[in-house]
């Protein structure tokens, strides 16, 4: 399981600004754990474009500048990467084949399955004032999962919007030019989502009987990435170790 991040607590700077934000805002907010003396705070999906409003016009707030806007996929959260006894979130532990025995999906009908999966994050930053905030929205559907465009509060939100609906599939409304910036057009697929196949759904090649890019079904197969090291030198050989040696 991984572990939490450390909780802190707010210089007098961010915390003046908590007071702020929370004094406007009111019960439309709910602050965030703090793990690096970082504010954050996450709010419904309804309240996103008021709130941002007043987060870039209001004098004690002033955020001036979207930085980053980055979608987050909560599916398996909180689970390490393979299903072993000494798996950990961290190290070359992971170095080994799953467990397959459970079946296929083994996220679905678990403690980690997720009461809402995708959630789009926001960094803000004030140059008038000198300080950050970070907002997080969760989308209400899974299945079609969408928030409000804030392109009409902070134009650098264009290609950030983007960015989030090509890798995850989130959908902004209101944006006026959502299509995929990354992938190819006719790309399957999301390919940051947690159930996205690491192989990918199709390859494409330049086909020069045809004169152009075909698409096929993946020739590769998946794998363990992890390198095995072999070493062969006097160190371990067995005839020069002692029959009490492990």
């Amino acid at each position: 399981m991984a572990s939490s991040p450390r909780v802190t607590t707010l210089t007098s700077k961010y915390a003046a600004l908590a007071a702020a934000i929370e004094s406007r805002l009111g019960d439309k907010l709910t602050r965030m754990d703090s793990a690096h003396g970082e504010l954050g705070y996450q709010l419904a999906a309804a309240d996103l474009v008021a709130c941002a409003r007043i987060l870039r016009d209001d004098e004690a707030c002033r955020f001036e500048m979207l930085m980053d806007i980055c979608g987050v996929d909560y599916l398996s959260y909180g689970r390490d990467e393979w299903d072993t006894a000494s798996a950990t979130s961290t190290g070359f532990s992971r170095g080994v084949l799953p467990d397959q025995t459970a079946g296929t999906d083994k996220i679905a009908d678990t403690q980690y399955r997720p009461e809402r999966r995708f959630a789009v994050v926001y960094h803000l930053l004030s140059i008038t004032h000198n300080h950050r905030v970070r907002l997080k929205i969760f989308c209400v559907d899974e299945e079609r999962p969408m928030v409000d465009s804030v392109i009409s509060i902070w134009s650098s939100a264009d290609w950030y919007e983007r960015e989030a609906f090509d890798l995850f599939g989130i959908a902004f409304v209101g944006h006026p030019d959502l299509r995929r910036l990354l992938t190819d057009y006719g790309f399957i697929g999301h390919p940051f989502r947690k159930d996205f196949p690491l192989i990918g759904n199709v390859e494409m090649r330049y086909d020069p009987s045809k004169g152009r890019v075909v698409y096929e079904p993946v020739s590769i197969e998946p794998r363990t990435l992890v390198p095995k090291t072999i070493r062969d030198d006097n160190r371990y050989d067995p005839g020069l170790k002692d029959d009490g040696d492990a």
